[in-house]
């Protein structure tokens, strides 16, 4: 079951007093990419649930999950947080960890951190370029360009012909490498 916290309680029974109908609060999973997770949070009449939705009491108010969500929200947590960002509800869910979140340890993320040093920092370099693993996952590799590389309109090649080759050539039982940088963010790309 999904909860809430005082903190989400709160905001939640201030927006449905602002409503001059009973509504329920409705979440759901709608991307459970370990990229980018994504949830929707929402206010929901009764007419509009489904029959086949799990509904929990959160003190003042109904929680409605639709039947798909059930199982990827399981100890799911929702908060109210504040920050320079902005503030909204938080969902903290132990089954979907995004992607930077987990370890990068381990044997075969060991291996991987050595070809990255060894061998690809190395041959980009000259670019002023660099990369970091972020994590190993399910043996997909998710990896951070840096520096010259960070936002360099050859960054895909770069990672498709050299890194991916580099690094399956030399770790085998990784079966894909994702690119999770900002590219937008970079400031100094070599192209």
């Amino acid at each position: 079951m999904v909860t809430f916290t005082e903190g989400a309680k709160a905001h939640v029974v201030a927006f449905l007093a602002e409503e001059s109908e009973p509504l329920s609060v409705r979440i759901e999973v709608l991307d459970s990419s370990p990229l980018a997770p994504r949830y929707d949070l929402s206010l929901v009449e009764e007419s509009e649930r489904e029959t086949d939705d799990q509904i929990y009491t959160q003190g003042e108010f109904d929680v409605v999950v639709p039947q798909a969500s059930v199982d990827l929200l399981k100890g799911a947590r929702v908060d109210w947080v504040e920050s320079l960002q902005g503030s909204g509800f938080k969902v903290e869910n132990p089954n979907i960890v995004p992607i930077g979140e987990g370890d990068a340890a381990g044997p075969v993320a060991d291996r991987v951190k050595r070809v990255i040093e060894l061998q690809v920092n190395p041959a980009i370099a000259s670019h002023g370029g660099s990369v970091t693993l972020v994590e190993v996952r399910d043996d997909v590799v998710y990896l951070e360009m840096q520096g010259g590389c960070q936002g360099c309109g050859m960054a895909a090649v770069t990672l498709a012909q050299g890194i991916r080759r580099i690094i399956m050539e030399n770790v085998p039982e990784i079966r894909d490498i994702v690119d999770v940088t900002n590219h937008d963010a970079g400031v100094n790309p070599y192209y």
